[in-house]
């Protein structure tokens, strides 16, 4: 069963009725104010407002370009402070805590 979402009407301080849907809708290939050079979905306009390239495509090409490593997560043996020998601290004096915080003990 797909979730129906609820459309967007809110009233102005003059109380008038403001669909956002509507409005977002028919100012989609709109041009967006700016040096940008794109329309307000996020597409490259060139001249005579012409898409080039479609927000998609935009969007493909920069994480091909920009290959974003998905890091493992630091085991909890590695993740533990080490304490600074200059410091005065001793790491046996600490503990961590159900919420994984450090703690005298």
């Amino acid at each position: 069963m797909a979730k129906q979402t609820q459309k967007k009407i809110y009233k102005s301080a003059n109380g008038k009725v403001i669909d956002l849907d509507l409005l977002i809708t028919r100012n989609e290939l709109t041009m967006a104010v700016g040096n940008a050079r794109v329309n307000a979905r996020g597409d490259e306009i060139g001249p005579g407002g012409k898409i080039v390239r479609k927000k998609e495509d935009i969007l493909k090409d920069y994480y091909n370009q920009n290959n974003v490593l998905v890091s493992e997560p630091i085991p909890a043996s590695k993740s533990r402070a080490v304490a600074d020998p200059n410091s005065g601290l001793d790491e046996d004096d600490w503990e961590e805590d159900e919420n994984g915080d450090f703690v005298k003990k």
